[in-house]
């Protein structure tokens, strides 16, 4: 996996993963996400172990306090991603499992401070496994958190957001790959969580293209993978 040049800068590669029903719902309006069988997740893991790191969103630590390591296949804890966390206001909890010593840790966030975000930020910045990069803004700057991520030696990236910041990534053209399982399961409920949410693209011409290049069954369900089309218009 290496770098996509993109407005002549290096980025990690983005490999987007989920494990979704069949409706396309992360979980149920209950915030029920057992989705997944026993092999869907070791493929998961398997994926966790090939990258150089895992990245989320704050929904998803302060949702599901997730460890994001390798722990479902047989591994050491050398083979542990670098944890990467897109958190804007710094809401993330000091005793979240993320920022356990595992493995190391990178906080995203901004350079527009509150008393409250400067007193965590120096109480995180104490941590020796923990990093934190700020970009300008009132949002965490995607394409400069991937260039950094890149100078700093991540060439590889799992994504497992939630919708908000799936659909940022996908809108900013920072993904390269999608891997999806799709689950034998309706959940419905116009308020459970889905793969993509934000804004949404305004038509079809502008939507994210995909190229599907392999599937097969697992769990009971069908595991999809597919390659973002990039400059799709040129392939015309």
């Amino acid at each position: 996996m290496t770098g996509d040049s993109m407005s002549n800068t290096l980025k990690p590669y983005v490999i987007s993963n989920v494990g979704m029903s069949l409706d396309g719902k992360l979980a149920t309006v209950n915030n029920d996400s057992r989705i997944s069988g026993a092999e869907d997740l070791k493929r998961v893991h398997r994926l966790r172990a090939m990258v150089d790191g895992i990245m989320v969103g704050i929904g998803t630590v302060l949702k599901d306090d997730p460890r994001l390591t390798v722990h479902k296949i047989d591994t050491t804890p050398r083979k542990n991603p670098v944890r990467i966390v897109v958190d804007s206001k710094l809401k993330i909890p000091l005793n979240a499992r993320v920022l356990n010593r595992e493995a190391k840790t990178i906080i995203a966030t901004t350079s527009k401070m509150s008393r409250e975000k400067e007193k965590k930020l120096k109480m995180l910045k104490k941590l020796k496994h923990v990093d934190i990069i700020e970009t300008d803004g009132d949002r965490v700057d995607l394409k400069k958190l991937m260039e950094v991520l890149y100078k700093n030696g991540i060439r590889s990236i799992l994504l497992e957001g939630g919708g908000t910041l799936n659909w940022s990534m996908f809108k900013e053209g920072l993904v390269d790959r999608v891997s999806v399982y799709i689950a034998p399961m309706i959940f419905g409920g116009k308020n459970a969580p889905t793969y993509v949410d934000g804004e949404g693209f305004k038509s079809v011409e502008e939507c994210v293209k995909l190229k599907l290049e392999r599937y097969y069954l697992m769990d009971g369900g069908i595991v999809l993978e597919f390659e973002v089309v990039k400059n799709p218009d040129k392939n015309k």
